[in-house]
């Protein structure tokens, strides 16, 4: 059973406060989802789980299995079981998808042979054309197949927790099925515990969450089950928002999310 518990989590970005407080807990085989409108926090929060540079952690914690995640670098956390889906994927010329999870298995002291069947097998099960699977890595794809690729990615890899940035993104209605499907069945298969962030409730159509929390002005305004999402589809955020000004926007989302060093 893994746990990923976050506490009083507050952060920023160029000295402007954005996670004003945030507590969640996500455990083995459970799917949480987090709504809430453009500029709540909703990326940010998904960047500072897996430790993207450019972020100010304020005050709190995230732990996993009592771990300290914030004092790891990001490799660490992958290597931990963390996972995250990234809402632009990153392309990576001269990296083939073999290489990159190959690498990915001899980290984690797994059997880098296994890896071509495991792709062959994640591949048509999610309907991801295997012409694709020998470019460099998401490098020409359109968005709902670079979406596929993550999901492909998240099938090979099997974290404990998955983190989905707006996977429903850019993806047309059998893709959207297909990948949330897939996600939907390693909760059961490996018991991966999932935070799903979005803004529409079709997402959640295949992807049954367990929990729905709200995340607006930078906390958590409402927590409830999967009803909580049908009446956003009927009454929308204004509840949750307001009159009060904007929140800061995050980081740029195309920009490279790993910054200088040396995967920049």
């Amino acid at each position: 059973m893994a746990e990923l518990k976050i506490e009083g989590l507050r952060a920023g970005v160029a000295g402007k406060v954005i996670l004003r407080g945030i507590d969640l807990v996500v455990r083995s085989g459970e799917v949480h989802a987090v709504m809430g409108p453009n500029g709540s926090g909703k990326s940010t929060l998904s960047h500072i789980i897996m430790g993207r540079p450019g972020y100010e952690v304020l005050g709190g914690s995230i732990t996993l299995d009592g771990e300290d995640v914030l004092a790891m670098p990001t490799w660490q956390r992958a290597q931990a079981g963390l996972f995250l889906a990234m809402q632009y994927p990153t392309e990576v010329p001269g990296v083939s998808l073999d290489a990159m999870l190959t690498a990915a298995f001899v980290a984690g002291d797994r059997d880098p042979e296994s890896v071509p069947a495991l792709v062959g097998a994640e591949a048509s099960r999610i309907g991801f054309d295997e012409r694709f699977l020998t470019r460099e890595l998401n490098v020409d794809l359109s968005g709902g197949e670079k979406k596929r690729n993550e999901t492909l990615q998240l099938g090979v890899l099997n974290p404990r927790i998955a983190v989905l940035d707006e996977l429903d993104s850019g993806l047309d209605v059998d893709a959207l099925r297909a990948c949330a499907r897939r996600v939907e069945a390693a909760t059961d298969e490996i018991g991966l515990g999932v935070l799903a962030i979005t803004h529409y409730s079709r997402l959640l159509d295949e992807l049954r969450p367990d929990v729905v929390h709200i995340l607006a002005r930078g906390q958590i305004r409402a927590t409830g089950g999967p009803e909580l999402a049908d009446e956003l589809e009927d009454t929308g955020y204004a509840a949750y928002v307001g009159d009060e000004p904007a929140e800061p926007q995050a980081l740029d989302p195309f920009a490279d999310p790993f910054g200088p060093g040396p995967f920049g």
